[in-house]
Formats: structure tokens, C-alpha cells, sequence
């Protein structure tokens, strides 16, 4: 019913175009917005775990979305069709050991960074084929929320105001 579709936004994203996507707080459905649009779009999850959290393929609503689910999992939609109600998620083979995936980060084309909880840090180096863990945050004690990067320079922000910095070398 209408019920399904209320609630609050845990996340919110923004392409460069202007295109948005949110996900509700229960994390069972999500909203989409491009410029020209009258309205936001729901559109259903497409599996039995909540979503974590999801956002656009290197920044940009043309090449795709990501959406992280409960329990680890990390789906990808290249080049995705915002106007459909499912699109087509490919599963990415990341080992979290049921670490939540909190967000991705695009470093280049083929540089992707994942960051999630109790400190976990996933790279990978194939455009997201395959994904290895890092262990420059073992020593976190808490989560990883963000992870952005401009130029060779890449930041991740953490729980308790803990921000680390890439410079270029692991």
C-alpha cells in the first residue's frame, strides 16, 4: 500500500548533471530525480535485503548506480535507466565478511574504494570486477562513512571525527 512508499531519507546523492537519488530510512525502496523531472520517482529495491546505502558510478548518473545492501553485498548498475522500476543490478564479488558497505568512492575509471563498518577498506583496481581488502584502517575502532577523491588525493571520514588521507600510495 501507501504506507510502503513513506518514511524519512537516510542518503542522499547528486550527479554533476543535477540527477539525485535518496534512500529511504527503512531502506525498502529508494527515489530518483533528473532535471526536467515533475516529480521524484520510486522505484523498489529488486531483492529481500534493505539498502544499506547507493549513489552514482563515478559520480555520474550516465554511467550507473551502486546500491550496498545488508550483510555486505554490493550491487552495480552500469548505465543504468532511471526511469525503469528495477534496474538491472549485477552482483560484485567483495568478501565483507557481513561488514556493512557504507560507501564507494571512484578514483579514476577503474580505482574504486569501499568503506563500511568497524573500519573496513576494500579496493579495487578492475572497475570493480573483483574487490580486495585493505588494512590501512585495522586499527579504526569504528565505522568508515565517506570516501571521496579529487586529483591523486583521497580522504575517508569515519566515526568519532576520524578523517584518513590517500596520497597516492598504500
Amino acid at each position: 500500500g501507501a504506507s510502503y512508499f513513506s518514511g524519512g531519507i537516510i542518503n542522499i546523492a547528486r550527479d554533476t548533471d543535477g540527477t539525485y537519488i535518496a534512500v529511504s530510512s527503512r531502506g525498502n525502496f529508494y527515489l530518483t530525480w533528473s532535471p526536467g523531472d515533475d516529480f521524484w520517482i520510486p522505484h523498489n529495491r529488486g531483492t529481500p535485503r534493505r539498502i544499506q546505502n547507493m549513489g552514482f558510478v563515478n559520480g555520474k548518473a550516465k554511467e550507473g548506480i551502486w546500491m550496498s545492501l545488508n550483510g555486505g553485498l554490493l550491487q552495480i548498475a552500469k548505465g543504468a535507466d532511471l526511469t525503469v522500476d528495477t534496474p538491472d543490478f549485477q552482483s560484485v564479488p567483495i568478501k565483507t565478511g557481513g561488514y556493512g558497505i557504507i560507501d564507494l568512492g571512484w578514483k579514476g575509471s577503474d580505482e574504486i574504494w569501499a568503506v563500511g563498518g568497524g573500519g573496513t577498506m576494500y579496493a579495487s583496481k578492475d572497475g570493480g570486477k573483483s574487490f580486495k581488502f585493505d588494512n590501512s584502517a585495522d586499527d579504526i575502532p569504528g565505522n568508515l562513512y565517506q570516501v571521496k577523491f579529487a586529483n591523486n588525493n583521497g580522504f575517508v571520514l569515519g566515526s568519532d571525527g576520524v578523517l584518513l588521507r590517500y596520497s597516492g600510495q598504500v
